[in-house]
């Protein structure tokens, strides 16, 4: 008689090597402690949105920059962004992230400076995080909905370190600003933060080159309601209350002791 063998079912299905590099299933954004000064506003309690769930065209965004030579791997330049990532970003935009750093399921909030002087307050997920990449994903009411991915590689002159962006303005009035100068205003960003990655290693005059790919030209009126969580608006009205809430501020101290 034959000996019977397991089926398919009864065996165990081996995990996958990377799956510790995902954050695990997430339905509503967790903030942890911040710093003093930090405006949390507009992360707390809300979903995670991809291209899927925008309003706008959808654009592939690529900027690269290259450490000359091979005294620096891909390795390390993921881990130093990873590790000083705050470090990179243009003066008056704050990445106030976890002690924890960029690790799978973390939640950072971002303080990001829009016209007249507005602070935006908004932040991301860390979707995906190992040592030759890692992947933010912003929440809704963000100016956009989408990824964000950071990685570096071998390239012909050196390592190339880049941002690749997957994204679709989250509602119509975002989609107004970013062909008001919204977009030239994001590469300026992109450019500056990977021309203080490159400086950081001893590049002096660092050239970022810039790809932009308009993948899919149709909007999603569907989506339309996003508007409703529009950061940039929730923000305005949260400055717009700074007054008052200063005045409240010591009534509170009393009733409270």
């Amino acid at each position: 008689m034959p000996e019977m063998t397991p089926t398919d079912q009864d065996q165990e299905v081996p995990a996958s090597r990377d799956a510790g590099f995902w954050a695990q299933n997430v339905s509503t954004l967790q903030v942890g402690d911040v710093p003093e000064g930090a405006i949390n506003k507009n992360v707390q309690g809300r979903r995670v949105t991809s291209p899927i769930q925008g309003f706008g065209k959808m654009w592939q965004k690529t900027y690269k920059v290259t450490v000359p030579g091979r005294s620096v791997t891909p390795k390390q330049v993921i881990s130093t962004w990873k590790q000083k990532f705050p470090e990179f970003w243009p003066k008056g935009n704050a990445f106030y992230g976890p002690l924890t750093g960029i690790a799978p399921g973390e939640v950072a909030v971002l303080n990001l400076t829009m016209p007249g002087k507005l602070k935006l307050s908004t932040g991301v997920l860390v979707m995906y995080a190992d040592d030759e990449s890692f992947t933010l994903m912003t929440p809704e009411g963000h100016m956009f909905a989408g990824w964000i991915t950071f990685s570096a590689y071998e390239g012909t002159e050196g390592t190339v370190a880049q941002a690749q962006v997957l994204m679709r303005a989250s509602d119509p009035l975002y989609e107004i600003g970013l062909g008001l100068g919204g977009h030239r205003k994001e590469d300026k960003f992109w450019d500056a933060t990977l021309s203080s990655l490159a400086g950081h290693f001893g590049v002096q005059e660092p050239r970022v080159d810039v790809q932009l790919i308009c993948v899919d030209k149709k909007r999603q009126w569907s989506s339309a309601r996003n508007v409703w969580k529009n950061s940039a608006i929730r923000s305005g009205m949260y400055a717009t209350g700074a007054p008052f809430r200063a005045i409240a501020k010591p009534f509170k101290k009393k009733s409270s002791s």
